[in-house]
Formats: structure tokens, C-alpha cells, sequence
């Protein structure tokens, strides 16, 4: 089998590449445009017998079936996605962009090749948030998205159950949680923090940092994006999560701790517009139907999480420079 993974060099796509090469014999064909969060260095370690990297855009329909083509690939699993809110609150487009046009192209590349399965990974903010008396998102909830990056996941998950339904397309949907874990952008929640408190620069908390989400390090994701490929039902949708509710401001607090920083940088900032209070998932579906179940507690996730970005401040520091700096000022100001 070869599989092809849209946004391989980015987070959670290059921990899913190095879990294929790792659990399976598959061969690998990743596929990336390299943008500001896509890190060529995240798999070029990887052996060439069984990987192989194309630099290219899910938006250029041409490039997608070439691809297709000269490798055979048989089974796609599409994690290419502008995926920070922040961002999409300065802009859209480029979220409009890569989120909805790009999974546009590449379902109708894909229709035309003929593959055989296609996983589309989107995320729980798709269903909006919650109030802390109910009850977590179920695959049944009502798509009702708060931010332009969520809402242009959520048009990427439509798009892809149309397919499902108009062309008989065999794709299935999950939509996960918060994820932490190596070679995680220094902009999301988690590196951020480590960075800051490990090098005493204050850490920036929205509002007051009582907003909830669910966690699940990146391992646990990749297992069950396997599973879903391998055992999933075609058109179903599979909600993936950590069980592990936590406020932004205990997260913070546990870096500290585990940094030997001091309480004094914990700095709050204005909050975000239109920041969603609460994410929660109810993961009953996969681990009934498909027998998985996140491993890794957030302690051990955690303090693994934080070895590693002190083990690869290399890594770390080739990206907090240049434009990144240019953002964190824009936004944290």
C-alpha cells in the first residue's frame, strides 16, 4: 500500500508519517507547500526506501494528480490545513484558501484516481463550544463553528460528506481535540509555554485562562487515525480525544512547575474574539466500534513534551525568529 499525507512536515502530519514508518510496512509519500508551520527537518531523517517527500500545494489540482499518479498511491489521509485561530482572526483567506478550495482540489483529484480510502482529519471546534453543565461533543452534535478557522474546517468536513453521499466517495471524517507533543509550532498553547517559562520571558494568557479544553498528546491521535483508517466505516465520522479536561491556566501553571519558573511571568492579555469556553469529546463511538483509547497521561505526556523541546532547542530556535517574532509581538502586544 502507498499512502500519501497532505501536510506531512507540520505537526501532527509528521508524527503520523514517523508512527506509519514505525507500525507498518507501507510505503509513504508525503506531500507539504512548506508554509510558515510546515518543517521539512520534522521528516528528513526518515529512510528513502519507503518515504518520499513532494513540495507541493493541495490547492494546484494539476500537481495533486501527478502525484497521484507517478506513485500509485492508493489510500490519502489529508491533514493539510491552516489550523491556528489566531491567525484566522487577522485573516481568512488563507484559511478559505488551504482549508476549503485545497480539499476541494484534492477530493476531485482523488475521485478521479480512484483510491480506495481517504481519511479527512478535522478538529472538535467544528462543533463550537459548551457550557461547563453539558455534556461532551458526540459524532451527532451540530456543527456550529465560532471562529473563521473553525468554520472553514467545518466547510471542509461538508464538502467531504457530499462526496460520501453524491459520488459514493470513500472517506471517513475525525475530528479530534487538542493535541501536544513534538514538533508542535511554538504559536499553539503548549510549546509556547515551555519556550517562555524555560527562557524567562512572560507567558501571555488570554482573558482570565479558565477556558477548557480537552488534551490528547499526538501519539494517542496517531494511533487512532490508524485504527480509523484500517477498521473505520466509510462515511462515518469518528470523534478522537484525550479525556483529559484542563483550563488553559492549569496547563500554565504545570509548566511552571516542571520549567522551575516563577508564577511572576504568568502575564494575561486581552482575550481573544469570540474565544469558545469549552471543548469536550465524547470518544464512546471509537473506542466501542474500534477498540482505542488514549494511553499517554497528561503528567507523562507533559514532562516528555517539555524534554523534548529542551532536547531540540536547535529545532526550537530555527523557527522563533524572523516572521514568528514579527507575529508574537503583532499579537501579544
Amino acid at each position: 500500500m502507498t499512502i500519501l499525507v497532505t501536510g506531512a512536515a507540520g505537526f501532527i502530519g509528521s508524527n503520523f508519517v514517523r508512527y506509519l514508518m514505525k507500525k507498518t510496512n507501507h510505503n509513504i509519500v508525503s506531500y507539504d507547500a512548506l508554509t510558515y508551520a510546515g518543517n521539512l527537518s520534522n521528516i528528513q531523517d526518515l529512510p528513502k526506501d519507503r518515504h518520499q517527500f513532494i513540495h507541493g500545494d493541495i490547492c494546484n489540482g494539476d500537481a495533486l494528480s501527478q502525484a497521484l499518479q507517478n506513485h500509485n498511491v492508493s489510500t490519502i489521509v489529508h491533514f493539510a490545513a491552516e489550523s491556528h485561530v489566531d491567525r484566522s482572526i487577522q485573516s481568512a483567506d488563507p484559511f478559505i484558501q488551504t482549508n476549503i478550495v485545497g480539499t476541494q482540489r484534492l477530493l476531485d483529484a482523488t475521485k478521479a484516481h480512484g483510491i480506495s480510502k481517504f481519511i479527512h482529519v478535522s478538529t472538535d471546534e467544528v462543533y463550537g463550544t459548551l457550557q461547563l453543565s453539558e455534556p461532551p461533543f458526540t459524532e451527532a452534535h451540530h456543527i456550529m463553528p465560532n471562529s473563521p478557522y473553525a468554520a472553514s474546517k467545518a466547510a471542509s468536513d461538508l464538502l467531504v460528506r457530499s462526496y460520501v453521499e453524491t459520488y459514493d466517495f470513500p472517506a471517513i471524517i475525525t475530528r479530534c481535540s487538542n493535541n501536544y507533543g513534538p514538533y508542535q509550532f511554538p504559536e499553539k498553547l503548549i510549546p509556547l509555554m515551555i519556550h517562555n517559562a524555560c527562557n524567562n520571558i512572560p507567558l501571555p494568557i488570554y482573558g482570565t485562562g479558565e477556558n477548557i479544553r480537552d488534551w490528547v498528546h499526538v501519539e494517542d491521535h496517531c494511533e487512532a487515525i490508524h485504527a480509523v483508517l484500517t477498521q473505520g466505516n466509510i462515511g462515518d465520522v469518528y470523534n478522537i480525544g484525550g479525556e483529559c479536561e484542563l483550563t488553559n491556566i492549569d496547563i500554565v501553571k504545570k509548566i511552571i512547575t516542571i520549567c522551575g519558573a516563577d508564577d511572576s511571568l504568568m502575564t494575561f492579555v486581552k482575550d481573544r474574539p469570540g474565544h469558545d469556553f469549552r471543548y469536550a469529546m465524547d470518544i464512546s463511538k471509537i473506542k466501542n466500534e474500534l477498540g482505542v483509547s488514549p494511553k499517554m497521561s497528561f503528567e507523562k505526556g507533559l514532562q516528555d513534551t517539555i524534554d523534548w523541546y529542551m532536547s531540540n532547542t536547535k529545532w526550537l530556535n530555527s523557527i522563533i525568529n524572523g516572521d514568528y517574532q514579527q507575529y508574537y509581538k503583532e499579537q501579544y502586544k
